[in-house]
């Protein structure tokens, strides 16, 4: 098996700059993608509530995550890495952001339905500390399919800056 070698990448607030590359990730990556209309409404509109990051490669969005602040819970909207840069740490790059975000807004835990079938993103989620929480049946409109309710209660501690305790990851 031949290793791909990892990108340096960064992660870092999403701008109305990168809405055309999340809006392209999210079309190649759901049956039932977001608008691009929904991502500048949600960075426009819902600012106060809302925090979308950005997976930064020499200056392009090749990948995003999204949570709404709903109390003190985080709800994690989408979470998408560019099809031809999957597997190489970036979908956990852009969760251990959304982590230490939460934390830094002082959230309690954070909640998220992935599909069933998606063993991928499940098995993502419970690296990242998510537990199975419940299920949400015929939760997608695409294929009627189940949805997973994941959650993780035990948020870092957040450091200055807005950082986590990278020993918990």
């Amino acid at each position: 098996m031949i290793e791909r070698e990892r990108p340096r990448w960064s992660v870092r607030p999403m701008t109305l700059g990168d809405v055309d590359a999340v809006a392209a990730i999210e079309r190649e990556t759901f049956a039932m993608p977001w608008s691009y209309a929904s991502f500048v409404r949600e960075l426009t509109q819902n600012a106060s509530t809302a925090r979308y990051l950005v997976l930064d490669l020499d200056g392009e969005a090749v990948g995003y995550a999204g949570m709404w602040l709903v109390v003190d819970e985080g709800h994690v909207t989408n979470i998408a890495v560019r099809s031809d840069l999957r597997g190489m740490g970036g979908g956990k790059e852009l969760m251990r952001a959304l982590i230490g975000e939460a934390a830094a807004n002082g959230l309690a835990y954070m909640a998220l339905e992935v599909r069933r079938s998606n063993a991928a993103a499940r098995g993502l989620y419970q690296k990242m500390g998510f537990v199975d929480a419940g299920v949400r049946k015929r939760y997608y409109e695409d294929n009627r399919e189940d949805a997973m309710i994941m959650a993780r209660e035990d948020l870092p501690k957040a450091l200055g800056g807005g950082g986590i305790d990278a020993a918990t990851m």
